[in-house]
């Protein structure tokens, strides 16, 4: 399956956009679903006659910042002071959507919605208080590199950035097209962190993707999404028109890795789907009051159709695979990540925002997914050796060693078509041999032993794979649902 790639790195920035779940490192930091473009313009139009009502211990700010101004040892900048405040209110609330964006950081966040952006193209969120990738951007350097959801970033050029700011984290990985940077990794299942060096690169705004399949001699469309802004549903109408003049006789929908977007944007592609006697999405105030979003169609699509998701997909393409599955459609994959919650940025008057959380987005039916996800009708995971992790190999590893990092290379191995009989982590024989065959094949030393630069190409071997979507066992499902009686 040949997709069009894009050329997306990580971002950095919260987007006022729906569903943007943290941030992009040229890095992205993931946001909840936000309103379109949601920024407000005047503050006092927010705020009304309450802005006047401040409660009366306001003044023990006040106070407090006398104390530190006119006692502290050191001379403090006001502006330090003052942002600091900021940061501490909008901590007690716990919400890592709800954020200070200051100056350059707004800048950098307005750059991405409106062009392209730099950086190593993977989303980031702050899950459980650690900065965590809710999706490397298809063809970025993240993705190339074979970072994957759920990923842990523990440091950043060897400084730790637990105890950051999402926003602040970010800011030490994103950086000017073709510098380098140097992430630790931790990941889920595998007991030792690891590093990561990556080139940061330009990263465009495309997001649709499309391509046909034939199944059952049936052509089949695939629109993949990589996430939702501006222009997302101008391109997928274009390519949605073009596939049905080919003639498709079913669509997937493709959202995996997705991390969100423009809430109108989602609204739009809806509505192409969605009957109109229910509701595409609800959004809920903070009174339990809940204005729902509803479309004018009549007919239906005459051909089936899919939407593949997966733990990368979040906020915008979680509204859209929650209202496909309650409208009736398949949904295949595996759990998304679980944002319900709408922000907007607002203005503080110096080119700086209060990113915070205004709404509860919910279900057709009134569920909220929030830290839930939209669970798939049909479970589909990817074969084994896609959840594997790169290792560091200091002395070669041969006959008759044992140790985690084996069971993992044989795993690969195995995944790459390569037997190794076993993947326990016993370096036998049969290992040996599968590991000169892959030697052999690859033009390196056939020596049976695995040194750095043999797991290095298997490595390489597993992400060129995943990344053209080789033994994409997820899409075959979505694929042969659609015609399944």
């Amino acid at each position: 399956m040949n997709l069009k790639k894009s050329h997306i790195t990580l971002i950095l920035v919260a987007a006022i956009v729906l569903g943007f779940v943290g941030a992009y490192t040229g890095v992205k930091v993931a946001q909840p679903d936000e309103q379109n473009e949601g920024s407000t313009n005047d503050l006092s139009d927010l705020l009304g006659q309450e802005s006047l009502n401040t409660p009366q211990n306001m003044e023990k700010v006040a106070q407090a910042y006398q104390v530190i101004k006119q006692n502290y040892i050191e001379d403090v900048d006001d502006t330090q002071l003052i942002e600091g405040a900021i940061k501490g209110m909008l901590g007690t609330l716990e919400d890592p959507y709800s954020t200070y964006m200051d100056v350059e950081t707004m800048e950098d966040f307005n750059e991405t919605i409106e062009s392209s952006f730099q950086g190593i193209g993977a989303e980031v969120s702050m899950v459980n208080g650690n900065v965590t990738i809710v999706s490397p951007i298809k063809d970025s350097p993240a993705e190339e590199a074979g970072l994957r959801p759920n990923d842990q970033i523990l440091s950043v050029d060897g400084e730790s950035v637990k105890g950051l700011e999402l926003n602040e984290a970010v800011e030490k990985i994103r950086g000017e097209k073709g510098s380098e940077v140097t992430i630790e990794i931790l990941r889920s299942g595998v007991s030792d962190p690891f590093e990561v060096t990556l080139v940061r690169d330009d990263i465009p705004l495309e997001t649709v993707y499309s391509s046909t399949e034939t199944v059952d001699g049936k052509k089949t469309g695939i629109l993949e999404l990589t996430s939702f802004s501006e222009t997302t549903y101008d391109e997928f109408t274009e390519q949605l028109n073009d596939l049905e003049e080919e003639g498709i006789e079913g669509l997937v929908i493709d959202v995996r890795g997705n991390p969100g977007g423009l809430l109108t944007a989602v609204e739009d592609i809806l509505k192409l789907f969605i009957p109109s006697d229910m509701p595409i999405v609800q959004i809920e105030d903070p009174n339990g009051n809940r204005d729902q979003t509803f479309s004018d169609l009549e007919e239906m699509k005459e051909y089936p159709i899919t939407v593949l998701i997966d733990e990368g997909s979040a906020s915008a393409s979680e509204i859209l695979a929650v209202a496909m599955k309650e409208a009736g459609y398949d949904v295949v994959g595996k759990t998304s990540f679980g944002k319900g919650t709408v922000q907007q940025a607002i203005p503080l008057g110096d080119g700086s925002s209060i990113k915070i959380t205004f709404f509860k987005w919910l279900s057709p039916n009134g569920e909220w997914i929030n830290e839930v996800g939209v669970e798939p009708t049909m479970e589909s995971n990817q074969p084994d050796y896609f959840y594997t992790s790169p290792v560091e190999i200091e002395e070669p590893l041969g006959l008759d060693d044992a140790d985690q990092k084996i069971e993992n290379l044989q795993i690969m191995l195995t995944g790459l078509g390569y037997d190794t009989g076993r993947e326990d982590g016993y370096f036998d024989s049969q290992t040996e041999e599968a590991v000169m065959a892959f030697q052999q094949d690859n033009d390196l030393n056939v020596t049976g032993e695995i040194d750095q630069e043999t797991a290095g190409t298997i490595e390489a071997n597993v992400v060129e794979n995943i990344r053209n979507g080789v033994d994409d066992l997820q899409m075959e499902d979505a694929l042969r649902s659609l015609y399944e009686e």
